[in-house]
């Protein structure tokens, strides 16, 4: 059985199947915010995903993180390491350089999780 969550005109915000949450890249709406803002308001987007699959981000598998600039790495990394515990640490790749569709979008994360 497959489960899509949040559906938008072009996506899904997620879909599960075989226990495994696939998500959709995630990104901040307030894009006010700093590096480190923007990557905490993203979490707090995943955490409620992760919620809706009965699953949370000790259950993260892998994360994507896509960064307009990679100068910001460190603060992302900040954020990220703040909402997650070390032992729960998923793996994870980091692509800067990317275009997030708007210059104030500085982070876009893309996760897959385990789910019930």
């Amino acid at each position: 059985m497959i489960k899509r969550l949040n559906s938008r005109p072009h996506l899904h915000g997620g879909v599960v199947h075989n226990g495994v949450l696939y998500a959709s890249g995630h990104a901040a709406t307030d894009l006010s915010l700093d590096m480190k803002g923007q990557t905490a308001e993203i979490c707090a987007k995943l955490d409620a995903l992760l919620a809706q699959v009965g699953s949370d981000k000790s259950r993260l598998l892998h994360a994507r993180v896509y960064l307009s600039d990679m100068s910001g790495k460190a603060a992302m990394t900040e954020a990220w390491t703040e909402w997650l515990n070390e032992a729960d640490l998923p793996s994870r790749a980091a692509i800067g350089g990317a275009d997030l569709g708007d210059p104030r979008r500085l982070v876009e994360i893309v996760i897959t999780a385990a789910a019930d």
